[in-house]
């Protein structure tokens, strides 16, 4: 993404997130995913999407959104940045999934280098033990996971998607300190919630082992398009992809006692 066209996706989040934090149709939405960590705890790597936990219907949500998005946020973003809009719920495979429904954002303006933005705003539901907390930034009080929850969260998702996204490889790797003492036993609990059983994971684990280079370059590709350019640039330093990789590994079978088993 060039820096023009990440200024541009970033500074329209940012005023989804206040518009959803500060609107009826946002109450009781938790703030999580890639870009709660980038906006409210400075992470590095730039997120393409915005994500919330709901645990009501997903679908009733989804129309809230738009409709919301639709009557406010298009407005505003025309305003403020000269772009036309649009937010529609997603269609394809994305609309069939019981478990995430996602209202889609497009911009775009004439004569613009970057072409069209899409922003996808995700509505899923993920397993949280810990009450929402909330954060402040600018003034506004964003509701959000805490800090246990997000980062057990990535660690799920690693096994619980169809389709292995390496961007969790990533946050997991910027942000394992986030693990408490006792998230091995909630880990346990919430794989158990999920009825993720043990043949999955080690699965998904040997996996890694397997196809290790292949790993390797998917995270490579990670650092190298969505990471800041000086935290890309000590990653590649210090081995890049790899050391990503075997660092998150270590910590899931040594600190969590994922995978037992699986050979290095």
């Amino acid at each position: 993404m060039n820096d023009e066209k990440t200024a541009v996706v970033e500074q329209i989040q940012r005023m989804v997130v206040r518009l959803v934090a500060t609107h009826p149709a946002g109450q009781g939405l938790c703030l999580i995913g890639g870009f709660r960590y980038r906006f409210l705890d400075n992470g590095v790597r730039q997120s393409l999407d915005v994500d919330y936990h709901w645990d009501g219907d997903l679908g009733e949500k989804q129309a809230q959104l738009i409709r919301l998005f639709r009557r406010r946020l298009i407005p505003d973003v025309r305003r403020r940045l000269g772009c036309e809009g649009r937010a529609d719920a997603a269609g394809g495979p994305d609309s069939e999934s019981p478990a995430v429904k996602v209202a889609e954002l497009a911009f775009w303006r004439e004569g613009a280098a970057y072409g069209r933005v899409e922003i996808p705003v995700d509505i899923t539901r993920i397993v949280c033990f810990d009450e929402a907390t909330v954060r402040t930034a600018d003034g506004v009080v964003y509701r959000t996971a805490s800090d246990g929850d997000m980062i057990e969260g990535k660690i799920l998702a690693l096994f619980s998607r169809t389709l292995m996204e390496h961007r969790d490889l990533v946050d997991i790797f910027l942000f394992a300190n986030h693990l408490g003492e006792d998230s091995p036993k909630r880990i346990g609990k919430k794989l158990a919630t999920l009825r993720i059983e043990s043949e999955v994971i080690q699965e998904r684990l040997a996996d890694f082992v397997k196809h290790r280079a292949y790993h390797v370059r998917a995270v490579d590709d990670v650092v190298s398009s969505q990471l800041d350019s000086g935290a890309a640039a000590s990653i590649q330093s210090a081995g890049g992809g790899g050391v990503v990789l075997d660092a998150v590994l270590g910590m899931l079978r040594q600190r969590l006692n994922l995978g037992k088993g699986v050979k290095k």
